[in-house]
C-alpha cells in the first residue's frame, strides 16, 4: 500500500553510524531507523547472538518455556522499578498492553469505571485505533471511524487543565518523557515528580511511553530516571532490539495484578530470536560505564549545534531534546532540511513543530561527531545559499 513517502535511497550493508548504497556511495546515519539502531548497524556481539539462535531455534510460541524470555525479563525488572514483563513485536503493541494493563488494573479492583486515561496534546503512541485515539492527533484519526473511547487530552505543559481533566472515571495518566514525534520536548524532571504525586493523591497509575526516549537514548537506561520517580507501567520498544523487532510493557507487581493468565497474548511476542537480540542488546547497555560515554558524546554533540545555531540563526531556531535524542527546530521547512541533509551525506528524521530529529547510534564517538558537524555545516549552508536573493546583473 502507498502509505510511505519514501526517500528515493536504498541501502545494501550498514557498518556503525554509516550506510552504504549499492553503488558505493556512503550515508551518517542519524535517524537510527528512527531511534532503534542503538548500537548501530552490524554490530558483532548482536550479529553473534542473533546467528547463534537461528541456528538452534526461532519460534515455540507462548505455549512452552521461553527461558531467553525469562531471563531478559528478570534483567530488565532487576534494572528498573518493574517486577513483571510482557514482550510484544512493536512500541505500538506495547503501548496497547500497557493500556490494557491500567484499564485491568481499576477492574481488578471492583472499579471498572476507572478505564479513562489523560494524555497530552502532540504526544505520539502508535498506529492502532486505540494509540492513535491516545495520541489524539487528527490527522492519524482522518478516516478510521469512531475514535475509541477512554481518552481525555490536555495541552502539554498545562498543570490547571491536567488537574481539572482528573475525574471519578479517570484510571491513569499516560505520557512521553520527552515527546519524539511532538517535537522533541522533555517534560521537566519537576513535572514527572508532580505527576507521580498527582497519581499517588488520586489513586491513577503513572504510564510512560519510553519506547523513543529509552534503552540509554538520554543517558539513562530510560528517561524517567533522571527524575528520581518510579512510574507503574512503561511500553519500551525500539532501542530494545537494536533493529529487531521487540518491544515490552513493564509493570509493577501491584499494576499488572489484573493481567492473569488468558488476559492478553501474543503468537510472536518474546521469541527465542528476539530473546536472543534483546538481552544482547542489554549486555552491552548496561554494561559499566557504557550510559557514561553516551552522556559525554552528548554535552559534546550539543556543543557542537549550539555552535551550528550561532552560525545559522537564519536556518536553525532552537536546539532541544535530551542526550542522544535532539531536535533541531527549524526556521526553514524541516522536510527541505531533511531532503538537503540527504544531500550531504547525512540521515536525519523528521518531526512535529517544524523539528528535525538527530538520533544517532549510541556508540559514536568524536570522528562521527566532527563528520556529523561538517555535514550539518553544509546542509545549512545549501539552505542559505537557495534563500539568498539572486544578484543583479
Amino acid at each position: 500500500m502507498p502509505t510511505y513517502a519514501r526517500a528515493a535511497l536504498e541501502f545494501e550493508r550498514g557498518e556503525g553510524a554509516w550506510l552504504f548504497t549499492p553503488d558505493g556511495r556512503k550515508y551518517l546515519d542519524f535517524g537510527s531507523g528512527i531511534a532503534v539502531n542503538v548500537l548501530g548497524h552490524s554490530h558483532p556481539h548482536l550479529v553473534s547472538a542473533l546467528v547463534g539462535q537461528a541456528q538452534k531455534l526461532w519460534h515455540v510460541s507462548n505455549i512452552y518455556k521461553i527461558p531467553e524470555g525469562e531471563r531478559l525479563a528478570e534483567r530488565l525488572c532487576a534494572l528498573t522499578f518493574a517486577d513483571r514483563v510482557f514482550f510484544t513485536n512493536s512500541g505500538a503493541e506495547a503501548l496497547e498492553c500497557a493500556i490494557k494493563t491500567a484499564r485491568k488494573y481499576h477492574s481488578a479492583n471492583g472499579q471498572p469505571n476507572r478505564y479513562r486515561i489523560i494524555t497530552f496534546e502532540g504526544a505520539f503512541h502508535g498506529r492502532t485505533l486505540a494509540t492513535i485515539a491516545a495520541g489524539g492527533q487528527q490527522k492519524y484519526l482522518d478516516g478510521f471511524g469512531p475514535k475509541v473511547e477512554g481518552f481525555d487530552q490536555v495541552p502539554f505543559g498545562d498543570h490547571a487543565a491536567l488537574e481539572a481533566a482528573i475525574g471519578p472515571d479517570t484510571g491513569a495518566i499516560l505520557i512521553e518523557p520527552v515527546q519524539g514525534e511532538g517535537g522533541l520536548r522533555p517534560v521537566p524532571p519537576q513535572c514527572l515528580r508532580g505527576l507521580r504525586e498527582l497519581c499517588d493523591k488520586h489513586g491513577l497509575l503513572l504510564v510512560l511511553d519510553e519506547v523513543q526516549s529509552g534503552v540509554g537514548r538520554t543517558g539513562k537506561l530510560f528517561a524517567h530516571e533522571w527524575s528520581g520517580i518510579r512510574p507503574d507501567i512503561m511500553a519500551v520498544a525500539k532501542g530494545i532490539g537494536g533493529g529487531f523487532p521487540l518491544g515490552a510493557c513493564l509493570a509493577t507487581e501491584e499494576a499488572a495484578k489484573g493481567m492473569v493468565a488468558g488476559t492478553h497474548g501474543s503468537t510472536y511476542g518474546g521469541n527465542p530470536l528476539a530473546m536472543a537480540v534483546g538481552n544482547a542488546v542489554l549486555d552491552v547497555v548496561s554494561a559499566p560505564d557504557f550510559l557514561e560515554r553516551v552522556r559525554e558524546t552528548a554535552r559534546d554533540f550539543a556543543q557542537r549545534l549550539a555552535e551550528l545555531k550561532d552560525h545559522y540563526p537564519d536556518i536553525v531556531e532552537e536546539v532541544r531534546g535530551s542526550g542522544l535524542l535532539i531536535g533541531l527546530k527549524m526556521r526553514v521547512a524541516n522536510t527541505a532540511f531533511v531532503a538537503e541533509g540527504r544531500e550531504q551525506g547525512i540521515l536525519t528524521v523528521g518531526a512535529g513543530d517544524n523539528v528535525v530529529r538527530l538520533l544517532p547510534p549510541l556508540i559514536i564517538g568524536e570522528p562521527e561527531i566532527q563528520e556529523a558537524y561538517r555535514r550539518l555545516d553544509a546542509t545549512c549552508a545549501a539552505l542559505r545559499s537557495a534563500q539568498a536573493p539572486a544578484k543583479a546583473s
